[in-house]
């Protein structure tokens, strides 16, 4: 397999950009090895810059649940770029991704529409304490909310990764008000509120958590965080950036049937393009400006091509049995591969959620951050190598999710289960 022209690529951006990269995790260091750049993506495959051909289950880190350069969604993409690119002025379009997105998902009343996942959470935790006129924040260790300073702590997925548990430049006390509790541990979360029963504005959590690898909610947790929010007067924020969309049209809270009063989104929702959003029950939703004191302006928010591509895959999502198909490969994906690792004696174990799934080497549980940093990373590095030398794109990280999209055929999943296979079989040899 060639590699030389990402090679040289990544040498001409280390000089340029930091750490050669725009986003962590693309660099590849807990690898070991220079990233792959991408020229083109088609259906389930993208293809580097020496030409190899890859089966992506990263998909831009989710959105692409439809696959790359989808013809429904370049077509709408098309079809705004003739009216132009951005006006910073209301449009048609962002009515109707309101209307929809408040269709689909039962808690959303109301809906802002901004950029990226982190404007969305950052705004969302605002809106709580604002609305409860309470200071602090409940969040889960592991569990990522973007970067904005409050909620870089004890974060996930990059910052795990590099194994640093929170970020340099932030002041001690723009994180005096996050509270951190376990993943899952719902008597922990009790604990805090006992403590500071009016202190709490609310608490934001991922339902099914992506950001420390794949890590499911156990049956009575997110009642139970629904339950105790209601008892102390607390808002209760689901960061569905990832999981919106992605797992059912309602979201995470539609699977579970838990609604929160908050909810982010972001990834699918934008269709592969910058576009985020928050919304949920009116009387808080009205807290912000125009009509109430909380200030969030974005530039771009409610872009027309975002928008756009965006309508697309929701619509297109809406039809046949797109889930129930998106079920199924991600099903036929993990017996394949846990086959495999019963047959050579590989100790590991496989959390799935619908089309999102971590591979956790040598442990047999993961259900909290703690559990999930107990991995085996080199075996994880082997893995990903292997896997990379028979064409099959996985994420880089032992913490991330990787995604089955509508494009993946059972012939792309079979052949990656062909591939683990051959891996397998050599690292059982040693």
């Amino acid at each position: 397999m060639k590699t030389s022209r990402s090679r040289e690529l990544f040498s001409r951006a280390q000089r340029y950009i930091p750490g050669g990269v725009n986003s962590p995790v693309r660099a590849w260091k807990s690898v070991g090895v220079f990233p792959r750049f991408v020229v083109r993506g088609a259906g389930a495959y993208i293809f580097d810059a020496d030409d190899n051909r890859y089966i992506d289950f990263v998909g831009s880190w989710g959105p692409l649940i439809l696959g790359h350069r989808h013809p429904r969604v370049t077509g709408a993409i098309q079809k705004a770029l003739a009216g132009g690119t951005t006006f910073g002025a209301p449009t048609e379009s962002e009515v109707e991704i309101a209307e929809l997105v408040r269709r689909h998902v039962r808690s959303i009343e109301k809906l802002r529409l901004v950029s990226s996942g982190t404007e969305a959470t950052m705004t969302a935790v605002r809106l709580a304490r604002a609305f409860t006129g309470r200071s602090k924040i409940l969040k889960f260790d592991g569990c990522y909310h973007g970067h904005s300073d409050g909620m870089l702590v004890r974060a996930g997925s990059g910052v795990a990764t590099f194994s640093l548990p929170d970020s340099p430049g932030i002041p001690p006390g723009f994180v005096a008000n996050t509270l951190v509790a376990p993943f899952n541990d719902i008597l922990a979360v009790d604990s805090r509120f006992k403590q500071e029963p009016e202190t709490i504005a609310g608490i934001i959590v991922e339902p099914v958590c992506g950001n420390m690898g794949v890590i499911p909610p156990e049956p009575d947790f997110l009642p139970a965080l629904r339950e105790l929010t209601r008892r102390y007067g607390a808002v209760l924020i689901f960061d569905e950036v990832i999981t919106g969309f992605r797992l059912a049209l309602g979201g995470a809270q539609n699977v579970y049937q838990v609604e929160p009063d908050l909810t982010c989104l972001g990834k699918v929702v934008g269709g592969g393009l910058p576009l985020a959003g928050f919304g949920g029950k009116k009387e808080i939703m009205d807290m912000l400006a125009p009509d109430g004191p909380v200030y969030q302006a974005g530039t771009l928010s409610g872009n027309p091509l975002a928008v756009a591509a965006g309508l697309a895959t929701l619509k297109q999502l809406a039809k046949g049995r797109a889930y129930s198909e998106l079920e199924q490969k991600g099903k036929r994906l993990q017996e394949g591969l846990e086959t495999v690792l019963r047959k050579y004696g590989i100790h590991a174990v496989m959390n799935r959620v619908g089309s999102m799934m971590t591979l956790f080497f040598g442990t047999e549980r993961v259900r909290n951050a703690d559990d999930a940093r107990r991995c085996d990373r080199e075996r994880f590095v082997r893995f990903f190598h292997g896997m990379l030398n028979s064409g099959i794109y996985w994420p880089p990280s032992p913490f991330e999710a990787a995604f089955v999209s509508l494009a993946h055929s059972n012939n792309d999943l079979d052949k990656t289960i062909k591939a683990f296979e051959d891996w397998a079989r050599k690292e059982s040899k040693g």
